[in-house]
């Protein structure tokens, strides 16, 4: 499957490769309150690669395989240009997500992606950390130091299994202390109403270390606002002509040139939304209104 459309948002690097800015985040496929069919499952996936999406973010633990069994059969064999970006620090274990942060479940989790998904080696593999909520959080031998993590990631990668390392729900401290083991790309809870990793996107910039938001629009956590019900952002949409979510999103890539978006979503129409962000400006005055 190819396609010549434009890169919705434009293009930045992960891991060498040229992306577009904003991408797709398959956990809806899989965890969404009531499920998604397959035929729908397929095409959307196949919606966002004809439109320009070459960037997909999964895991293994995204419904305990079926979102990777999704992209699969949807664009199997993949796109040259595609990059499947995976993370690993979760499982399902009878229904229930639990913490793997061992080395050995690291590996483990790796294995079973590249199964899934049915390919030799993952673009970026994102080790998610259990610090702190919120989300699944580590106790007893699942405390793990990050350097013994790093290290199995490095030989993956040294394999030839995975691309390259990236880090999810850090601060700003480890993320420096993991800076030498060639980090390209971090993933943490980000969005114009919750700025906690602002000191985390400073290193980032810093380091021109790719920056992927998750939970852009808020979420159902109540410490992180949702940013689409905020009086300021339906203003400064109805001002621009878009929706509150496409001005959440355009706030995003405004912020930082190494920014890239992982929206989800199982609706067409939604999924269209989410691409024409990309082609949302926000000028000096609008961008001062916002909060």
């Amino acid at each position: 499957m190819t396609t010549t459309q434009p890169a919705p948002g434009g293009t930045a690097l992960l891991a060498g490769r040229t992306v577009a800015r904003i991408g797709f985040g398959a956990m809806q496929l899989a965890e969404r309150p009531g499920g998604v069919d397959r035929d729908t499952a397929v095409s959307v996936l196949r919606q966002a690669v004809e439109a320009g999406v070459n960037h997909i973010d999964t895991a293994e633990f995204y419904g305990d395989g079926t979102a990777n069994t999704f992209i699969r059969e949807a664009l199997h064999p993949y796109p040259d240009d595609l990059a499947l970006v995976s993370k690993v620090g979760a499982v399902r274990v009878g229904g229930s997500l639990v913490t793997a942060q061992k080395p050995t479940q690291l590996r483990a989790s790796v294995e079973a992606n590249l199964r899934t998904l049915g390919v030799e080696s993952l673009a970026v593999v994102n080790m998610r950390r259990t610090d702190a909520r919120p989300g699944l959080v580590a106790t007893g031998d699942q405390v793990v130091d990050l350097d013994s993590q790093l290290a199995e990631l490095i030989a993956l990668r040294d394999e030839g299994k995975i691309g390259a390392i990236g880090l999810s729900h850090v601060n700003a401290d480890q993320l420096r202390a993991a800076l030498p083991a060639g980090i390209v790309c971090v993933q943490n809870a980000y969005s114009l109403l919750d700025r906690t990793s602002e000191p985390v996107l400073d290193v980032c910039r810093e380091h021109d270390i790719a920056w992927v938001p998750y939970f852009p629009l808020g979420s159902a956590f109540p410490q992180i606002p949702k940013t689409t019900e905020h009086p300021a952002v339906i203003a400064a949409a109805a001002k621009v002509g878009a929706t509150p979510a496409q001005v959440s999103l355009a706030w995003l890539l405004a912020t930082y040139d190494h920014t890239l978006l992982i929206p989800g979503t199982a609706d067409p129409a939604h999924l269209a939304e989410n691409l024409a962000a990309g082609d949302v400006r926000l000028d000096r005055a609008t961008l001062a209104d916002l909060p």
